[in-house]
């Protein structure tokens, strides 16, 4: 979506690259500490490969992480094709390693993001430019290295602390707990320096895709929430307490139709968004559409380019959209398809699989194909079982060279707050009224459910919210932080004719060091199990 990561990168592009065919002329200007960087579009230039760097793999390789590894999101092989040597099965079953090639790519991902942030604070901490231009910059790096932190804490625990650039001494792994206890303290410096959401469109346009004060909050709401995973204490009054910061901000809403926060032409106008990461043709990252759609339906919903048709979700995690006239069940597409009618919905035309008079009909069932594992043979039938995703809807301007999809995806937004602070008060935090609004898990709930047109809860317990939170934030890559959360990360959910087996060591709650920053760096240490 919208060209604000278009316009960073492309000055930092100018700044780092200049076409020069005669190298014997003498140097008129240059680049140094004392005139870069010194104004704001200076900064913003320096600071754009922070976030380029964000949105290249998070919608792919990192999403892949945490869903894949889940009932969510399944990429299971067809007669062979898709099966990208067994990566995506090792992560369904758990049986990766520390040669898996997407936890060595999110490995350096994460920390790529970090240096690279420790290198523009030290390039700020040197420049001759306004104080005020300098606290303000050297603020927002600081939360995007803790987000990244974050992210490496997450999925890898144990991790070094780097927060000098260069690193001079090849840097050892540091307890989770610490990890947890620098990222809090991080964000808690920064967070009266990160400017907040306005009611002013030009200024929140500015600050899309950029921390805020309301990303801190939720990203601290976050870690509170998973405070008993991390270092084994209870933070659910905290969770409140950070949940009621965001909502203390006014200026987040609800966003009134559920789909308007996912389509290719969403961005600083969607009300709920805390922090997002802007997509579009010319940044790539964003490949829902070529990965999870289904691509007999291409030409009804106006594609001219070749897509997948592999990934989808299971059956087990497709069966808790059951709520009577919830639209979060038409993000899915099932059973007979139809041509939609551009508001989410769908026409009662139907779509014909090419050259023929047969309706596409996309079944729930992956019935696996005996003594092959996770493949589910490559026939027409076949190719139509799986539930494929339209949550981030099919971009229009989808091409062939790239097959991108220009829709944003949230990192934090309000409904998640919701949610955390539902679950929070569940596991004993004392409710609170905020705004006026006298907020309980069930009130909660009902607030995204009357969003969504569904019918409203009357009750509300742990099993339920974990649901809930399935319906709301599908595709959102939060399933594995959950299900970790919640102990059900080992539980199995086999497929027919399955003839492999999850490996349910509580080890694999945490994915391995890549062996090949074992072989780099001789100061780290594996994690347990691998």
């Amino acid at each position: 979506m919208k060209k604000i990561y278009t316009v960073l990168a492309g000055c930092a592009a100018v700044i780092a690259v200049s076409s020069c065919t005669k190298l014997d002329v003498p140097v008129e200007s240059q680049y140094t500490k004392s005139n870069f960087p010194v104004t704001t579009a200076d900064y913003n230039a320096l600071t754009g490969t922070m976030y380029s760097n964000l949105s290249s793999n998070f919608a792919v390789n990192y999403w892949r992480l945490q869903e894949l590894s889940t009932d969510e999101a399944i990429i299971p092989a067809r007669d062979g094709n898709f099966d990208d040597g067994g990566q995506y099965r090792q992560l369904h079953y758990h049986t990766w390693t520390a040669d898996h090639p997407t936890v060595t790519a999110i490995w350096q991902w994460g920390f790529s993001g970090i240096n690279t942030c420790n290198r523009l604070l030290t390039v700020i901490d040197a420049a001759n430019s306004p104080a005020s231009i300098k606290t303000a910059y050297t603020a927002e790096i600081r939360a995007m290295r803790a987000l990244y932190y974050y992210f490496m804490m997450d999925s890898y625990g144990n991790v070094p602390i780097i927060t000098t650039f260069p690193v001079a001494t090849p840097p050892a792994n540091q307890p989770r707990a610490k990890v947890f206890d620098f990222i809090e303290s991080e964000l808690k410096a920064v967070l009266p320096l990160l400017p907040a959401k306005t009611s002013n469109s030009t200024t929140n346009t500015a600050q899309y895709g950029r921390p805020t004060k309301g990303m801190a909050f939720a990203l601290l709401a976050k870690m509170y929430l998973n405070a008993p995973v991390y270092n084994g204490t209870n933070r659910n009054q905290d969770v409140v307490t950070m949940a009621d910061s965001v909502q203390a901000n006014t200026n987040y809403s609800l966003t009134p139709k559920y789909r308007d926060i996912f389509l290719p032409t969403n961005g600083p106008g969607v009300s709920e968004t805390i922090f997002a990461i802007p997509y579009d043709q010319q940044i790539p990252g964003n490949q829902f559409t070529r990965f999870g759609f289904f691509f007999y339906l291409a030409q009804a919903y106006g594609l001219n380019v070749n897509l997948s048709i592999a990934m989808s979700t299971t059956p087990e995690f497709y069966n808790r959209f059951n709520i009577p006239n919830d639209f979060r069940t038409k993000t899915w597409l099932v059973g007979p398809q139809y041509y939609p009618d551009g508001n989410g919905g769908f026409t009662s035309q139907p779509v014909y699989y090419p050259n023929t008079t047969t309706q596409i009909n996309i079944t729930p069932q992956l019935i696996l194909v005996p003594g092959k594992p996770m493949d589910l043979g490559n026939t027409i039938a076949s190719q139509s079982e799986g539930v494929r995703s339209i949550k981030y809807y099919p971009d229009p301007q989808i091409i062939q060279s790239t097959r991108l999809n220009g829709n944003d995806v949230p990192v934090f937004r309000l409904a998640d707050v919701y949610l955390m602070k539902a679950e929070a008060i569940l596991r004993g935090a004392t409710p609170t009224v905020i705004n006026g609004d006298a907020q309980t898990p069930l009130s909660l709930v009902n607030k995204l459910r009357a969003r969504a047109g569904a019918q409203p809860a009357s009750t509300i317990d742990l099993a339920s919210l974990l649901d809930e939170r399935a319906r709301e934030l599908s595709w959102e890559a939060w399933r594995r932080n959950d299900l970790i959360r919640y102990g059900l990360f080992e539980v199995e959910y086999p497929l027919p004719n399955d003839n492999l087996k999850m490996n349910t060591d509580p080890t694999r709650r945490l994915y391995p060091i890549p062996s090949t920053e074992l072989k780099t760096n001789p100061n780290l240490v594996q994690n347990t199990g691998y």
